[in-house]
This record gives structure tokens, sequence and C-alpha cells, in this order.
């Protein structure tokens, strides 16, 4: 077996819904990807962090499946996720977020000297949340940066800038799915250990969008603080009582 195909094994999962998600917890998660960062292998891990929007999407969309089923890990980025892993009789500990992850990692990068690279989110915040980062974790190289906003012109160069870079980890902050499919799309290109698509972290990070306070995450209700703190949000919560209706009275078949 190789040591891609051992890494994948390593990882445990449940289906929900024909997409493999990960069991571990979000400590084993991290030290997981500690283990392939501090590794020698250079065939690229994607980390996808799921929540039932793209679940249900990949329900419709070949390629999004295609591209969640090769994934190295996909962990369960919402509660839907974790509740129908539950009532499906596989439970999982609980939510192993993208903003959760790049905060540890950055922590643990800081330590261990990691390199990052850093795509996504427009200019003024990509540079705000990479000198944020650069401030408190002193110890870890930023590789380069680019923000989510480039022609397919711009796109060639800024692939060969990160493989030229061939960071340790590859943060993507361009949103779900756009990120995945951009991960997949230039994957054999990127020549780098882990790439992660982390949503909107990096506007988090840079100061311009605040995250729910720690009470509404404790209570796994940061999706309302979300939708209250940005109505127009609504359309895309629709999703939820769908994918929990399919999730609880179809337990059994997907």
């Amino acid at each position: 077996m190789s040591q891609a195909a051992q890494t994948q094994a390593a990882v445990n999962r449940v289906s929900i819904m024909g997409v493999p998600i990960s069991k571990m917890t979000y400590d084993e998660t991290i030290h997981h990807l500690s283990r392939i960062a501090n590794g020698e292998r250079r065939d690229m891990y994607h980390v996808v962090t799921a929540n039932p929007e793209i679940v249900m999407s990949a329900s419709k969309d070949e390629q999004l499946k295609r591209i969640l089923l090769e994934a190295g890990i996909v962990t369960a980025d919402g509660i839907g996720i974790v509740l129908a892993a539950k009532w499906k009789g596989e439970p999982i500990s609980g939510r192993v977020t993208g903003y959760d992850m790049l905060v540890r990692l950055l922590e643990q990068g800081n330590r261990d000297k990691w390199s990052f690279y850093f795509l996504g989110t427009d200019e003024e915040t990509s540079r705000k949340a990479v000198e944020t980062i650069a401030e408190r974790y002193p110890g870890i190289r930023i590789a380069g940066r680019h923000n989510g906003f480039f022609d397919k012109e711009r796109e060639s160069t800024i692939v060969e800038e990160i493989m030229a870079a061939s960071p340790d980890f590859l943060i993507v902050a361009m949103g779900a799915p756009h990120a995945e499919r951009w991960i997949y799309r230039n994957k054999p290109l990127l020549n780098a250990k882990i790439v992660m698509g982390v949503g909107g972290s990096l506007d988090v990070i840079a100061g311009k969008v605040k995250r729910a306070p720690e009470f509404w995450i404790k209570l796994n209700i940061e999706w309302l603080y979300r939708l209250l703190s940005n109505p127009s949000r609504w359309r895309r919560q629709l999703i939820l009582p769908v994918f929990a209706a399919k999730a609880f009275f179809f337990r059994n078949r997907i």
C-alpha cells in the first residue's frame, strides 16, 4: 500500500448521503495533519470541511461528489452533519471546522516552523489577514499570498508561484464549493503537502467579519448567529431542514 493510501486508510469514516465524513476528533485530526506536514510526502493531501449544503450539493453534482470521495479527509463542519451521523448510529465526537483547524495549525506551525501560502478573499482583507498571522505566529514562514480575484492568465502565474514556493500548507479562502473545485482542478501542479479550503476564515482573522461568540458556538447554533448577522443568507439556510429530514427519515439508506 502506498503512503498516500495508508494515510487515507487511517481515517475512520461514516457515510452521510454518500460522502465519507471523518470520525476523528478535533485533536486526532490535528495530530493526523501534523504527521503529514512533518513527513516527507509531497502528494497533495486535500482537506475538505463539509457542511450540509456541500453534502446536499454533492448528491446532485457528480464532479463535487468525486472531489469529496477523492479527498484525503472530509470533516464535519456543521452540526447537521454531526446529527446525521448520530441518527445513523455511527456518532462522531463533534464539529471539526475550517476556522478552528486553521487557528490550531497556525499555532502548531509556529512551533514546527511550517510554511503557509494563503489564497483568497479580497486584496485588502488578504493583506490584513496575513499581516495579522505573521504578527501572531512569527515562527511560521509565509510562503506567499494572493487575493481570490483573478482571471485565467493570472491563475496560471499564481499556480506557478505556489508550485515554486512548495508550502507545507496551502490555505484557500474562496468559499465552498468553489475552493474545492479550484483545488481539484489544479491538484497536479500545486506542490503543497496539505491543501485546505477554509471559507471565510481569513475574513475573521483580518477582523472584517466577527465570528459568533463562544456561547453560540458551544450551543451549536453558530449558523443562527451568522443568519441574524447577515439576513441575506436565508436562502442558503433553507437547505438545512431539507437535509435534516432526509438524514433522519432515510438514515438507514444513506
